[in-house]
């Protein structure tokens, strides 16, 4: 995890309290965070714990939404989820150009998409 110096923002360093000569028991575990740049220091007691909230990001569709399908063709394939005789359908290169193109496939009744390929 990176921390930060609250009072110039850059980046904190890990020392042993060893190294510094602060010990005073001798033993010499202790940790604390120092700014290069700074005086700024921190004795990490009981660790460092920051929680940061993520937001997740809108995924957007890959095919282009409904606007995609409004100017495709249609072939005689079957659904697999209606059983319905008729889709359209467009074909997209999505892996490297000597792959095989991918078939993209929404049923006229029900809008189930799938893919072959």
């Amino acid at each position: 995890m990176l921390t930060f110096c609250p009072t110039c923002a850059n980046l904190l360093l890990i020392e042993r309290e060893s190294a510094v000569g602060t010990s005073s028991s001798g033993g010499g575990g202790g940790v604390r965070l120092r700014c290069a740049a700074c005086p700024y220091a921190y004795d990490v007691v009981d660790g460092v714990r920051q929680r940061v909230k993520t937001t997740r990001k809108t995924v957007d569709d890959v095919l282009g939404g409904d606007e995609a399908w409004r100017n495709v063709d249609k072939t005689a394939t079957t659904c697999p989820r209606c059983e319905h005789g008729e889709a359209y359908f467009m074909q997209i290169q999505i892996r490297s150009a000597d792959e095989p193109m991918s078939v993209f496939y929404k049923c006229c009744e029900c809008a189930h998409q799938w893919r072959e390929g």
